[in-house]
C-alpha cells in the first residue's frame, strides 16, 4: 500500500517506510521529528516546474501535466518506489505544501496508480 501524508504531521504507527518526495528539505522541521526513512527528492518535480507552480491553484491543471511528463522520464524512481512497497508493504510518501489535492504526492500517487493498473 501506498499512501501520502503531511511531513508535518505525527508520526502515526501505520506509516510503515516513509519516503520524503519533496526537492527542498521542510522548513522549521529537523531530521529527527520528520522520521524519514528515505529523501527521494528526484522523484519531486524539477526545480524550474516548483518555482514555476508556486502553488498558484489557477496554475495547477498545467503543473499536473508538465509533472506527468517529467515523470515519464524518472521510470527507475517509480520503480525504486514499487520495490520499496514490496519490502515494506506500507510506503507513506511525505510532502510538505498544506494542501494535498494540489501537491506534487496527489500526482505521483496518481501515476503509480495508473501504472499499477497497466501492469
Amino acid at each position: 500500500m501506498i499512501q501520502i501524508k503531511r511531513v508535518y504531521e505525527q508520526l502515526a504507527g501505520d506509516d510503515g517506510y516513509r519516503v520524503l518526495i519533496d526537492r527542498l528539505w521542510p522548513r522549521g522541521l529537523s531530521k529527527e521529528n520528520a522520521h524519514v526513512d528515505l529523501w527521494l527528492k528526484e522523484v519531486a518535480p524539477s526545480t524550474e516546474l516548483r518555482k514555476w507552480y508556486h502553488h498558484d491553484p489557477e496554475k495547477w491543471d498545467e503543473f499536473d501535466q508538465r509533472y506527468r511528463t517529467e515523470l515519464n522520464d524518472k521510470k527507475e524512481l517509480l520503480q525504486q518506489i514499487k520495490e520499496l512497497e514490496k519490502e515494506h508493504k506500507t510506503i507513506t510518501l511525505l510532502y510538505g505544501f498544506k494542501e494535498k489535492e494540489r501537491s506534487q504526492a496527489t500526482v505521483l500517487i496518481d501515476v503509480l496508480k495508473e501504472k499499477r493498473k497497466l501492469v
